[in-house]
């Protein structure tokens, strides 16, 4: 998984690419960014051996806090097939973000 930027001033926009190995147990991968104050998710099904290699999820005008981004790769009846975490930092702008 990778992650742009890892520092930012709200609000943000994250991009998150996440590079799958194929595989036909593959069906789908869901990325959350969560702080303390702020959850947002994301979920695409995957084609096992079929699917993208690289997944690409935008997470648009996230305020300030310490977020931790998980990737969870899902196979069959939602059993975790792997999973990573990043944390990224968005900072208040000075300008009255909280």
């Amino acid at each position: 998984m990778k992650i742009s930027p890892a520092v930012a001033f709200a609000p943000a926009n994250l991009v998150v690419r996440a590079i799958v190995e194929v595989n036909a147990a593959n069906r789908a991968i869901e990325i959350v960014a969560e702080s303390s104050d702020f959850y947002r998710s994301s979920e695409i099904q995957l084609e096992g051996e079929k699917a993208a290699r690289t997944n690409m999820f935008e997470f648009r005008s996230l305020p300030p806090g310490i977020y931790e981004v998980r990737a969870r790769l899902l196979g069959a009846n939602g059993h975790q097939r792997a999973a990573v975490r990043q944390q990224v930092n968005v900072i208040a702008s000075g300008a009255g973000d909280r």
